[in-house]
């Protein structure tokens, strides 16, 4: 294998690896859930107070 298709084949698999870890959890989810307890109400915005509301309320 080339060098290039080497560096290419690392690179695209950099990216796809950064792409999945910058996930953010599924709103709703638990893990939402627990983020959303942790970050300052004051920060919240609408839309994230309702579906906290609705999904971890609830």
């Amino acid at each position: 294998m080339s060098i290039v298709k080497k560096v290419t084949t690392l690179g695209f698999i950099a990216l796809f690896s950064l792409g999945v870890a910058a996930c953010a959890p599924e709103v709703g989810s638990p893990e939402w859930c627990e983020q959303m307890k942790k970050k300052d109400k004051g920060d919240w915005s609408a839309n994230e107070a309702t579906d906290f509301a609705k999904h971890c309320i609830m």
